[in-house]
């Protein structure tokens, strides 16, 4: 399955993004979704997954309350709300799939997309 990350780019600190995730290639339903990050300097990072229908989530603490991750099965796109955001928000955000869920904690996945860059100014 092939990944394309959007909607990044440059924010106030306590704003608003949506960052999109299509997905090609393969049946999107069969594929648990996911959203990472690498912080400038830092490893990759876990933010947020759904399973294959979008009935289940789970966040990282860090962004528990700010970020809602959902998914469209009918438009083959994932979604990642960022809300109240943070200077330490700012990383590269990717979206990555897997037919399994993925064992935490680092929810390694089999598909990555590549990255879009979200940055949060104070």
């Amino acid at each position: 399955v092939q990944l394309q990350a959007s909607g990044g780019g440059l924010v106030q600190a306590g704003g608003s993004l949506r960052l999109s995730c299509a997905a090609s290639g393969r049946t999107f339903s069969n594929y648990v979704m996911g959203w990472f990050r690498q912080p400038p300097g830092k490893e990759r990072e876990f933010v947020a997954i759904i399973n294959w229908s979008g009935g289940g989530t789970y966040y990282a603490d860090s962004v528990k309350g700010r970020f809602t991750i959902s998914r469209d099965n009918a438009k083959n796109t994932v979604y990642l709300q960022m809300n109240s955001l943070k200077p330490e928000d700012t990383a590269v955000y990717y979206c990555a799939a897997d037919s399994n869920w993925p064992r935490p904690p680092r929810y390694d996945m089999d598909y990555w997309g590549k990255g879009t860059q979200v940055t949060v100014s104070s």
